[in-house]
């Protein structure tokens, strides 16, 4: 094997590489901006700041006890920005984006949910208006008013004049059916005649004895919630993904140059230099490959030092590991840019072609959106895309904190892949022409 060729190759590729300005910042910089901002956005290295409040508008048309008790209980949710208007002012700020939902309850709100508690009939309908690119946000509207609107008519029914009301009207529909209507009368009168007697009670002694009772049913228990990582004393760092999924894409990029750069020697006119070299084609295919992974390595160096050193990534888990994906993954790279100028026949249309299946295979990996949004269908179809299980695999070994084990597999599926590639860049290859 001619050595001194191939090293005099690989020499020459990395030289080009490190002296083209724009490749370095496209490959190294850009990648440390982008995942920079993601990592921010989805919570920082766990000391960030207070996270973005939901902006709601209540529309409140009954203006009863109830009614304005839960705007007031909305008002101090740490998960909601609450701002109260007039059902126009509400639908015009949720279709200008303004607000994400807005709340409307309707007139005769307090007095409706009071008897239905008791009924189950004629319940009142509080609408939301929902900006259907935040559809999310009114299941958490949705959560909230349901514990504040239970909160707030239970303690109306078991203290205030609407709920004595109701208990009355309970009581004379259960007087007036029959034993085939409710099996369970007497049991019935017996609960609701008991309630209104505490009612009375309790409206007659202002809550001095039961202060308890008079805030209402409310959920019987508090969520206490903890981040599970790789150390109970190492915050959650969102940077570690965010690095993950742009590096992953951002190489790529590189090898999609790599294979272009290789098409592009054709069409000047620089192939027959290269093939009056005394050099096989195995050779210059194994000087190309070797040359792409050193300079795939060097990008994936320098991210991972920027989001060690400026973004406090941890590799957690098994250092063995990381260098295992790292190398895989990069030779993968490389065999995917190798394939790319073996099967493409000009520049321009490769170019074109592998940007969109290099995008297609990084929003399928999980780099800009978690794959476990994804629908259950696409989730299993994105198994079969390497990118996935790259971003899966440093995911383990960095803020997950796992052993060698977890970065095996995914390390076995790239390199399975390389060798695909390289198969096909083997057979398609144009070596005399």
């Amino acid at each position: 094997m001619n050595f001194a060729a191939i090293r005099a190759l690989v020499r020459n590729d990395v030289r080009l590489y490190l002296t083209d300005r724009r490749a370095v910042i496209v490959g190294v910089f850009v990648p440390i901006l982008i995942a920079a901002f993601f990592g921010y956005v989805f919570g920082g290295n766990g000391r960030s700041d207070e996270p973005g409040k939901i902006p709601i508008a209540i529309v409140d048309e009954d203006q009863s006890g109830i009614s304005r008790a839960i705007t007031a209980d909305l008002g101090k949710e740490s998960l909601l920005t609450v701002q109260v208007m007039t059902r126009s002012q509400a639908e015009e700020r949720v279709r200008a984006g303004k607000f994400q939902v807005a709340a409307i309850m309707p007139a005769g709100f307090g007095d409706a949910a009071t008897r239905a508690l008791f009924s189950g009939q004629k319940r009142p309908q509080v609408d939301l208006l929902i900006d259907p690119s935040q559809s999310m946000s009114s299941r958490v509207v949705e959560g909230v008013m349901a514990q504040y609107g239970m909160q707030e008519i239970t303690r109306e029914a078991l203290s205030g004049a609407a709920g004595q009301a109701a208990l009355t009207e309970s009581l004379a529909a259960v007087d007036s059916a029959s034993a085939d209507e409710i099996p369970e009368r007497a049991e019935l009168k017996a609960l609701l005649e008991a309630a209104r007697k505490f009612n009375s009670r309790f409206s007659a002694s202002d809550g001095a004895s039961t202060s308890g009772i008079r805030r209402g049913l409310s959920l019987p228990y508090v969520i206490a919630a903890s981040s599970v990582t790789s150390s109970q004393s190492t915050p959650y760092n969102g940077y570690a993904h965010s690095f993950a999924g742009m590096t992953v894409q951002f190489i790529l990029f590189a090898g999609i140059d790599a294979g272009v750069l290789l098409l592009l020697t054709r069409e000047r006119g620089i192939w027959q230099r290269i093939r009056s070299a005394p050099l096989r084609k195995s050779q210059f295919l194994f000087a190309r490959t070797l040359a792409t992974t050193l300079i795939s390595l060097f990008q994936f160096a320098l991210i991972y030092t920027a989001a060690i050193l400026v973004f406090g990534v941890r590799i957690s888990g098994s250092v063995p590991g990381f260098i295992l994906l790292a190398i895989t993954f990069c030779l993968l790279n490389s065999a995917f840019g190798l394939m790319l100028a073996s099967i493409g026949r000009s520049a321009s249309a490769t170019r074109g072609f592998a940007m969109v299946v290099t995008l297609l295979l990084v929003m399928l990996g999980g780099a800009w959106v978690p794959s476990f949004v994804f629908p259950k269908w696409l989730q299993e179809a994105s198994l079969g895309a390497p990118t996935r299980w790259a971003v899966d695999g440093l995911d383990a070994v960095t803020w997950r904190g796992q052993g060698l084990s977890a970065a095996v597999l995914p390390a076995i599926v790239l390199g399975a892949t390389s060798a695909i590639c390289l198969a096909a860049a083997i057979w398609r290859f144009r070596w005399e022409d």
